[in-house]
């Protein structure tokens, strides 16, 4: 049942190795958790998950494999007639097992061997095929794959009480194709992390302080500037019209970049990018800055992050005098031209499902424009592949 739970985790995309299914193994040697199917599944999600991402996949897969697994240390329950197991064995056995089951001694004899196993063993047992538990091929126990054996404990109505755990699948919302929360957009954008200790020294430098007091020979209290995250973000959000639909999703991801990035800056659009630029919606006619401001302004290290459906006439983009709200002197895609040749890192965040990009002109012309590849759908999975453009 391990391999093929090992097996099911890599069909289903989960990047489970050998060496983290042996450590798995190695803890289950070595009783690191109690007897009971809950505790296996946080110990096996602790040793197989390495990413958030697939925690849903893990809970689907251990729905799957280990579905009706049960808690087996309670009670024993032999009262199943004898004619039934007989009747089982002709249906199910091959010649091979029911040699087996006779050099045993036949049904008593199978009957008193239980006895002797319930007595001698202490705990409780996963797979294999003498003790009493579940998953194996033992005949005795619950769960396994010996049909004419004698089924052990969950006697009554059954508890379930691990299945509530994987099948409500608490990680659903994690996996790649969903779209995003604020804590998992945090997840994503951790990513783009370059760390340097810059600023005031604030925080204590344990290694330091043993060193210099050892070579002082009194205690001698050494600080060090904190650790900080010293990548540089621009965002451009578009704003109004199709955006409408996704302004939660900007919000989310709005509010995750302030806490993920210190130097981190913002300004709005409308369908595409021209001459000026916003920082209040609510003043956008009277309180614009100029687009060659921000790319004076803002030095060529930044990484610029474009968030937008990208969706409006292709017009908009191609000509001058195509913007919807005024009249622009300059193409829309001529000012998408001078920040893809000013700064190295960009990247275009899409809300629009991915499967309708090669139906909407518009999107076609700025991927065009931008680069195709610097253009990704705004769920997890597009988003750590946007980090990892950046990060190049």
């Amino acid at each position: 049942m391990f391999q093929r739970f090992f097996t099911e985790l890599r069909a289903a995309s989960v990047p489970v190795s050998l060496k983290e299914y042996l450590v798995l193994v190695e803890a289950l040697d070595k009783e690191a958790i109690d007897l009971d199917v809950q505790d296996f599944y946080y110990l096996s999600r602790a040793a197989l998950v390495k990413d958030e991402r697939h925690l849903d996949k893990f809970d689907r897969v251990f729905g799957t494999v280990f579905k009706g697994l049960e808690n087996t240390r309670d009670a024993v329950n032999a009262d199943i007639p004898a004619e039934w197991l007989k009747l089982l064995t002709e249906k199910f056995l091959t010649d091979e097992e029911k040699a087996q089951i006779e050099a045993l001694g036949g049904w008593d004899k199978l009957m008193q061997t239980l006895q002797e196993r319930l007595k001698e063993q202490k705990e409780r047992h996963e797979g294999g095929n003498k003790w009493i538990g579940t998953g194996g091929t033992s005949p005795f126990g619950s769960g396994g794959y010996n049909p004419e054996g004698i089924r052990i404990g969950n006697e009554g109505q059954r508890q379930g009480r691990a299945v509530k755990v994987w099948e409500n699948r608490e990680y659903k919302n994690l996996d790649d194709s969903v779209e995003l929360g604020v804590r998992n957009i945090k997840i994503a954008l951790r990513r783009l992390r370059k760390f340097a200790r810059d600023g005031a020294p604030e925080e204590l430098d344990l290694d330091g302080t043993i060193k210099e007091s050892a070579r002082q020979g009194y205690l001698d209290i050494v600080l060090r500037p904190e650790r900080r995250n010293t990548i540089k973000v621009l965002l451009f959000f578009d704003i109004g019209g199709s955006m409408d639909s996704h302004i939660k999703l900007c919000e989310e991801l709005f509010s995750a970049a302030r806490t993920e990035f210190k130097h981190m800056d913002f300004f709005y659009f409308h369908n595409c990018l021209y001459e000026s630029v916003w920082k209040d919606n609510r003043r956008r006619h009277d309180e614009k800055t100029s687009t060659w401001d921000v790319l004076h302004k803002f030095p060529h290290d930044y990484r610029i992050v474009f968030v937008g459906d990208a969706t409006m006439s292709p017009y908009e983009i191609t000509y001058p005098g195509g913007s919807v709200e005024h009249w622009n002197e300059e193409a829309g895609a001529v000012w998408l031209q001078r920040v893809a040749q000013i700064y190295e890192r960009m990247v275009w965040l899409n809300p629009t499902p991915q499967a309708h990009w090669n139906h909407t002109p518009s999107i076609q012309v700025i991927r065009e424009i931008i680069g195709e590849k610097r253009m990704f759908p705004l769920t997890i999975a597009g988003l750590d592949g946007a980090m990892r453009e950046l990060s190049r």
